[in-house]
């Protein structure tokens, strides 16, 4: 069975935030290491699990198919945003503009940072969505909470051991790229287990607002396409 091609009245919208969430992570604080009550981590890592609680919900009501079609809309952005960060980085000051370090210093990040982050980005989101939309099927549509937790253990890791070594490795000592991937990755999974009361009233207000409660029997689980 495929995605039915009809109109939803909150797909758009969870869309929209989703990639205001994605793109506001990873402009904000993303390489900013932070240390809050004995734990270090990012500091743009307080809000990124977000996106993938809105990842769980876009595959859980919508199906897979609709969940690729928004994190390639994610991944655009970032393309988008990144490539905007270096031509207004590039262009020259006007004389007697004195913003231009802190421009660099906000939207600077190297080329490295950047491609690691859309690599992690786009294989841990497809992870996410992938063993949330398998484990429904198994699942039966019973334990929501098993699949949430169980995809975003699952995504978050490859997001985390993908992201943290190609951006830092090198430049940040062995035992702080670790220990803050470590913390990153325990608080992102915390994150999920402390929101899913949350993400259960969220799934099924939307189940019941738009009539939709897909699994994916019969999808073709490649990324490499937008078709529903």
């Amino acid at each position: 069975m495929k995605p039915s091609h009809r109109d939803y009245k909150y797909y758009d919208l969870i869309m929209a935030v989703f990639v205001t969430i994605l793109l506001c992570s990873n402009l904000i604080g993303v390489s900013k290491v932070v240390t809050v009550g004995g734990l270090t981590f990012g500091g743009g890592n307080l809000f990124f699990p977000i996106s993938y609680l809105f990842g769980d919900i876009l595959t859980e009501v919508y199906g897979y198919a609709r969940s690729r079609r928004v994190v390639w809309a994610g991944f655009g952005a970032l393309i988008f945003s990144a490539f905007m960060s270096w031509v207004v980085i590039s262009l020259p000051p006007a004389e007697g503009y004195a913003g231009q370090a802190a421009i660099e210093q906000v939207f600077g990040s190297t080329p490295r940072i950047v491609a690691a982050s859309m690599i992690a980005y786009f294989i841990g989101e497809f992870t996410n969505s992938f063993v949330l939309a398998k484990m429904k099927i198994l699942s039966q549509g019973k334990h929501l909470w098993m699949r949430t937790i169980g995809s975003t253990i699952c995504g978050e890791a490859v997001d985390t051991s993908i992201f943290y070594p190609l951006a830092f490795y090198g430049i940040w000592s062995d035992e702080l790229l670790v220990k803050v991937a470590v913390t990153n990755y325990l608080l992102k999974v915390l994150w999920e287990v402390v929101a899913t009361p949350f993400t259960y009233r969220i799934v099924a207000a939307i189940k019941k607002a738009e009539s939709e409660d897909y699994y994916d029997y019969k999808t073709d689980f490649t990324p490499f396409s937008l078709k529903v």
